[in-house]
């Protein structure tokens, strides 16, 4: 078997301007260690270690082969952060009047500075004794402040390293311009102590954090790959809150390295992840929304080893950074109301945090803590399971929530919905392993994508029925691996369609991508088919739109490939755990009569039940719907058009589709032909001022608009403020301008009547009175080449302008070639009119002409 080595050579390249190449090489050599040794010496290499982990082959006898070699790159990867301010610490703690917490507050709600304790219901979980204690989690960022007050306590730097300057010290390296506080941050949303604390208090407050710095200096795929497997039996949760660029145009994953690494850290063998129960990696989806991009583009959340974990607003809205796809598994609050949130800042101090997936899968990794110590023997695949299991779709609001074959909600916005820490570790509590994956793989041909029409492929499978070690029968991820060559990338979209009728949007049109390198063995992946049958017809979908950037003339696209890969188990993966059953009470004749002994269905208590049915349940797990006839049907959600109280499902207002109460103004989303205004919850026809409609969704204008067709388009404006563009700003008096940044009206230059801004004479509208316009700025007296006209109330508000003299003169009193009143060099003046000097022989005679040129000034120009 072939073994993975660095090696390092004294050399670095730079190929073209986009590729920076370093001194390290990743090798694949099929030999035993003492070969590449060898090997490594007589080339000139350093061996680094080798970072495969599969088992070694014994040799008989010395050889070797290259298999596969990589020349390092440096990668570019994003923080998936959002812009802060730092405050000073002790400012803070005045301002916040954050307290201590103790153990006295599991009485009651403790104080997270989220503010999402509520609906992910994490104060509940801390109330069943739940805190994060025994669970290790590690941050992958630019480093983490381990002498910060607020992670000190729980800081462990057995789950700490410096990847890029090879230490063990994990501190980020702040420089005079910027403090790099992102990864510091991650760690207190997940892991701040509780009590003394200084900033805030983390989900788990008393997980043990650490952090590894990979993203402080150069990364490569053997930087990412050694982060991702750093001490992976010790570390139980890794969080990545980074990945490719989110701009809309990238099309990037995991390097062979890294994928490597992802893969051997969930393998069911003792020495991997966990002790081979599989590391958990935590991805934030990603923040390209604004930019048109699709999280399927990223090959590090859309990947099967990841819980990618998308943002929501607290109201249940998604906020516009968010990117779609079918990957995302769940979501978190980090939407646009978290921008009071307090965080942990550099040096020691605070800060605020606006929105974005870093808090999103901070959160996430911090529940995910929760759920394993309340049961530390689940699997990465139990995790996910859970996730899908308890996870809230009932107020979040979005155009494409749907039900799969198998009964869950989802949407590619929030995957299965808002994670629920109370939910997740009851349901660990009680949790039986989930069987082993079986991984099932079909394969398709060669077809022609036309322009404007629909390339349609279908696939019958059986689920690998004829192979029992391959045999998928219950459905879990689904890949659709494809090669496709195309002229724009960004013009294609695609979806699948599983035998249920399932739709996962794989891809969507993405504006700003203009690439012609297609998909080279491409992965996208789909959740939303989880629980389904495997068995049956999958439909691939591939849409060619083209766009005004595209080449007419370029050639058609093609897929040349395409996989359906499905990942899941052959035998029902969720537990049918066996309830305790009520009794029967002794007939008259005192025979005895026998109960129901056989399995409750899944959304029965522990209380039991008097059949398998839904509707056979003694009390609900979840929720209940009673009907008239006073039956009641125990499900695992209320459906469409009703809400949860204390457990029942009632009726929401005849224009919600959904909603939090029975109120006209808790609506959480809308029948067909209504929109929910924002910030009101009620269901129109039609937005009213100050709201334009986006997506069904009635948006507020910007601050100061009164009517607008986007939030950053005003139509027309408030009292006090007046159109500047598409913005409404504030009104200041004449001779004043509206310092934005600042928010208040500051002096325009002394040469303004009224300006623009504060670029003096040349910012100014009008000229005060004494100054004259000469080409957009005021001057106190005409330049040369250039007269004063005279005041005229048809001409800048009846002020004097400066115009330009005829090319002619060198100064004048008027607009044409007769007004000049002084001339260059060569030339003389008479009578208003510049000529050329000139000396004639006895024989000639003189004769002036005026000098002109081409295109003259013409009077008023």
């Amino acid at each position: 078997m072939g073994h993975l080595f660095t090696l390092w050579m004294g050399t670095f390249l730079q190929l073209c301007h986009a590729t920076i190449y370093t001194n390290d090489w990743a090798i694949k050599v099929r030999g035993d260690p003492e070969s590449v040794k060898r090997i490594a010496e007589k080339y000139g290499f350093t061996n680094m270690g080798q970072k495969q982990l599969s088992p070694s082959v014994l040799i008989t006898r010395v050889t070797f082969q290259v298999e596969w070699l990589q020349q390092q790159a440096v990668l570019k990867r994003v923080k998936r952060n959002s812009r802060r301010k730092h405050l000073c610490g002790h400012d803070l703690v005045k301002r916040h009047l954050h307290l201590p917490i103790h153990q006295s507050a599991f009485k009651h709600n403790m104080h997270f500075s989220c503010g999402c304790q509520t609906g992910m219901n994490i104060a509940a979980a801390w109330r069943r004794g739940y805190t994060g204690k025994g669970v290790v989690v590690s941050v992958l960022d630019g480093g983490i402040e381990k002498e910060h007050p607020d992670l000190k306590p729980n800081y462990d730097p057995l789950a700490s390293c410096d990847v890029n300057e090879q230490d063990q010290d994990p501190t980020p390296k702040h420089s005079k311009n910027a403090a790099d506080s992102h990864g510091t941050q991650c760690a207190g949303t997940v892991a701040a102590s509780a009590n003394n604390s200084l900033c805030t208090v983390g989900v788990s407050f008393r997980a043990r954090i650490g952090g590894i710095r990979m993203l402080g200096g150069d990364v490569t795929d053997i930087v990412e790959a050694v982060s991702l497997n750093f001490r992976s039996q010790y570390i139980d949760i890794y969080l990545a809150s980074w990945g490719p660029d989110d701009d809309g145009a990238t099309l990037e994953g995991p390097g062979p390295l890294a994928r490597l690494a992802l893969q051997t850290a969930v393998e069911t063998v003792r020495e991997r992840g966990r002790h081979g129960r599989g590391s958990i990696f935590v991805w934030a989806s990603g923040n390209g929304g604004k930019a048109g991009d699709h999280c399927s583009c990223d090959g590090y959340s859309s990947s099967i080893y990841t819980i990618s974990v998308s943002s929501v607003s607290r109201r249940g809205v998604w906020p516009e950074h968010l990117e779609q796809c079918s990957s995302t598994l769940a979501a978190a609050y980090g939407g646009e109301e978290t921008k009071r949130t307090i965080t942990l800042g550099p040096q020691q101090g605070c800060g605020r945090t606006l929105s974005g997936t870093s808090l999103s899968s901070s959160l996430a990794a911090g529940v995910i803590a929760l759920t394993l110590e309340a049961n530390p023997l689940l699997t990465w695949r139990d995790v996910q399971h859970i996730i899908v299991c308890t996870s809230k779709a009932h107020h979040l609001v979005a155009p494409d929530w749907h039900y799969n074959g198998a009964g869950y909600k989802v949407s590619h916005l929030y995957g299965f919905g808002l994670l629920d820490a109370e939910s997740m570790a009851k349901e660990a509590e009680r949790w039986k392993q989930v069987p082993a994956q079986h991984e099932c793989v079909e394969e398709e041909a060669i077809q022609i994508i036309h322009p404007g029409s629909v390339l349609t492929s279908a696939y019958e499978t059986t689920g690998c029925s004829s192979a029992a070690s391959r045999h998928v029968v219950y459905v879990e991820h689904v890949v659709i691996r494809v090669t496709i060559t195309h002229s724009r990338r960004g013009d294609l979209s695609i979806t699948l369609t599983s035998p249920a009728g399932t739709v996962s949007q794989l891809l969507a049109h993405r504006p700003l991508d203009n690439s012609t390198e297609g998909f080279q063995n491409w992965e996208f992946m789909t959740v939303h088919s989880w629980g389904e049958q495997a068995a049956g017809e999958w439909t691939l979908k591939i849409t060619d739109t083209p766009s005004r950037k595209r080449d007419s003339s370029a050639e058609l696209g093609i897929l040349k490939n395409w996989s359906l890969v499905i990942y899941g188990t052959a035998e029902q993966p969720y537990n049918m755990r066996r309830r305790r059953v009520r009794s029967a009470e002794p007939s008259v004749d005192s025979d005895l009569t026998e109960g129901y002994d056989g399995p409750c269905d899944p959304e029965c208590s522990d209380d039991g039940c008097d059949g398998p049915g839904p509707q056979q349940c003694v009390t609900c797990l979840h929720f209940f719907l009673k009907f008239k006839n006073n039956s009641r049907l125990c499900v695992s959600e209320c459906p469409p058009g009703f809400w949860g109280d204390r457990r029942r499902c009632k009726r929401c207002y005849s224009s919600c589709a959904s909603c939090s109460g029975s109120r006209s103004n808790q609506c959480t989303s809308c029948v067909p032909g209504q929109h929910l205004t924002e910030g009101t919850d009620t269901c129109t026809t039609s937005c009213g001022d100050n709201y334009y409609l986006d997506h069904d969704l009635c948006k507020k204008c910007s601050e100061n608009c009164s009517k607008c067709t986007s939030y950053s388009i005003c139509t027309e404006c408030k009292p006090g403020t007046s159109l500047q563009g598409n913005r409404c700003q504030r009104s200041c008096d004449g001779g004043f301008y509206h310092d934005v940044q600042e928010d208040e009206c500051r002096p325009c230059d002394k040469a303004c009547a009224t300006c623009a801004g504060e670029n003096g004479v040349e910012a100014c509208n009008r000229c005060a009175n004494g100054f004259l316009m000469e080409e957009w700025r005021c001057v106190s007296s005409c330049s040369a080449g250039f007269y004063a006209t005279e005041p005229s109330p048809e001409i800048v508000d009846g002020h004097r302008i400066c115009r330009r003299c005829d090319s002619s003169c060198l100064t004048c009193a008027g607009p044409t070639w007769q007004n000049c009143s002084s001339c260059s060099s060569g030339h003389r003046l008479q009578e208003g009119v510049c000529v050329v000097n000139t000396e004639c022989t006895d024989s000639q005679s003189t004769i002036f002409s005026p000098l002109l040129h081409v295109g003259l000034n013409a009077p008023g120009k």
